[in-house]
């Protein structure tokens, strides 16, 4: 690979290299002025070639020519103007128009800084200023093949985003490294914003770019790179989990999102249409009864009454010298009084004739090819009896959940009715529509086969909350005197999402320890000895020592007391 190009190198003698912007795989891109337009700023890309040999180069030029020439056809306010392309040194090089400003993915860098995305409003603006863009170059059958934050600059002039870095410029940047081989040695397109068959086998459609545009839509909805949202094993996007978008919003993007290229949109229009408003119902056209009243109602009675007021005369009235009667402000209003009560007569009196034959004829036995009845003013309206039959009624199930809305593609035709039938749970948000363009209205039954709100008009688009549990159906008819309308009807069933009540934890209460009584030590009574009585001892009596008697004397004996117990023994 040759070296980059010095800053300060004039190139065919007009370009001046400023600075490298970058440099990636396919090349370099390289800011430069152009001398010859006021030194107005340019971007100058560098293609390189591993072509070495004579013949493959001379392979490798004709390729960068003719595959560079699909560039210049591109001419849109909103895409980086190519201005020519030129060889120097063996170097392949286009020229395009610089444009200033930051790209989204660093504008969603910043937000992500500071905790925020961007919001809804400014997704969807996003997506319907760019759909134009993608409309205009596919149909000159150019395919962007690489849309990314990357790829998409917020224009500092005029704020609005600019698609730049073509993936035809990198396959031709790819495809001039071996001109030898039909097919590129490497697949062009950004790993999780390409869809699947653009990554595998190099095939792009109108509807890949719409897949990268939705995966773009969704990364800075979220801030989520596409490898966080989408389930590989499942095939399946759960961008929904990280942020509520409307749930129109939501099935357009999801439909883009499809993994099956037939079931995605097929062009940026049917996108901006899918995404247009539907606040304004689409009403059956009127029947033949309300178009008869609506014209007496609102046609003069071209019958005047005798005696009654000549019609106004013409308000251009050539001037007089005398007073004329339109000068006089209560003349006016008298004769603006007379004309609206003998119109609002004669509209009663032709109102009450036509209301009297339909009741005479009601009540006559009208032969099969009776006179069609004329209103006055030429307008004819013909009476072609017709066969009633009941209407074919076909039932269809649906598989609906938050994550998986339908959207069902058919044919109704004139004396039929389609039913689809779905499972809904109690304060399930309800959302059908069909899209704009086709002649089909839709009716949304409870489980008890009645409309919902009390709303019997068929109408184009429905939304609001299930208020019981059940099987619901959406029933399918179409516009009054049409036979035969295609139809897109899309159906999402959103589950509200419960808030988790926070449990603010009760405060555990710390347990105050309660102070342990010290026990008080009761005082142990000290035994007041009793006084151990000191046996007083009794006297011993002493012995009286019984004398002896004398010769003469009487002995004495102790009396014995007779009242105390004896314990002895008597003689």
């Amino acid at each position: 690979m040759q070296p980059p190009i010095t800053v300060g190198t004039v190139l065919q003698n007009r370009y001046r290299i400023i600075q490298i912007l970058g440099q990636g795989g396919f090349g370099r891109t390289y800011l430069a002025e152009d001398q010859r337009r006021f030194n107005e700023l340019c971007a100058i890309k560098e293609l390189i070639s591993t072509a070495t040999e004579a013949a493959a180069l001379e392979k490798a030029q004709e390729l960068f020519h003719r595959e560079a020439a699909i560039l210049y056809q591109i001419e849109h306010p909103q895409v980086p103007k190519f201005r020519e392309r030129f060889e120097q040194d063996e170097r392949l090089f286009l020229v395009e128009d610089y444009v200033a400003g930051q790209t989204y993915r660093n504008l969603l860098d910043e937000r992500l800084a500071v905790g925020k995305t961007f919001t809804e409003a400014e997704v969807l603006q996003l997506i319907q200023l760019l759909l134009p863009v993608l409309e205009h170059i596919h149909s000159r059958g150019i395919i962007h093949r690489d849309i990314s934050p990357e790829n998409i600059i917020l224009r500092d002039s005029d704020a609005k985003p600019v698609l730049i870095d073509f993936g035809v410029v990198k396959e031709l940047a790819t495809r001039l490294r071996s001109p030898e081989n039909a097919m590129p040695e490497t697949t062009v397109g950004k790993l999780g914003y390409s869809p699947s068959e653009q990554m595998q086998t190099g095939g792009a459609y109108p509807s890949s770019d719409l897949y990268a545009l939705a995966v773009t839509a969704v990364v800075l909805l979220t801030g989520k790179e596409p490898k966080e949202l989408f389930d590989e094993n499942q095939l399946t996007w759960h961008w929904q989990r990280w942020v509520k978008v409307s749930p129109r919003f939501a099935i357009v993007l999801n439909r883009m999102l499809n993994h099956i290229p037939s079931d995605r949109y097929q062009s940026a229009a049917s996108v901006s249409q899918a995404l247009q408003p539907l606040e304004q119902v689409s009403l059956p056209p009127l029947n033949a009864s309300n178009l008869q009243t609506m014209a007496v109602g609102r046609r003069p009675d071209p019958v005047t009454p005798p005696g009654s007021p000549k019609k106004r005369p013409d308000p251009v009235i050539p001037p007089s010298p005398t007073t004329s009667l339109l000068d006089n402000p209560l003349a006016i209003a008298a004769i603006a009084i007379a004309v609206i009560i003998v119109a609002g007569f004669g509209s009663w009196a032709l109102v009450s004739s036509i209301r009297n034959q339909s009741k005479s004829s009601s009540t006559e036995t009208l032969p099969q090819d009776f006179p069609s009845p004329v209103i006055s003013g030429g307008t004819t309206f013909t009476s072609t009896p017709t066969a009633t039959s009941e209407p074919v009624v076909s039932s269809r199930r649906l598989d609906l959940t938050a994550s998986n809305p339908a959207t069902v593609t058919d044919t109704l035709k004139t004396n039929q009715i389609i039913r689809y039938t779905f499972l809904g749970q109690e304060g399930d948000k309800l959302t059908a529509f069909i899209e704009p363009g086709s002649n089909v209205l839709l009716t949304v039954l409870s489980p008890n086969e009645q409309p919902l709100d009390n709303n019997t008009q068929p109408v184009t688009a429905y939304e609001g909350t299930l208020l019981v549990s059940g099987r619901y159906t959406i029933e399918l008819t179409l516009v009054s005197g049409v036979a035969e309308s295609n139809y897109n009807l899309n159906v999402s069933l959103e589950t509200p999402v419960k808030a988790v009540p926070t449990e603010t934890p009760f405060p555990i209460p710390t347990e105050t320890p309660l102070p342990i009584p010290t026990e008080t030590p009761i005082p142990i009574p000290t035994e007041t000895p009793f006084p151990i009585p000191t046996e007083t001892p009794f006297p011993i009596p002493t012995e009286t020592p019984i004398p002896t008697p004398t010769t003469g004397e009487t002995p004495t004996f102790p009396q014995v007391d007779e009242t105390q117990p004896f314990s002895g023994q008597r003689n």
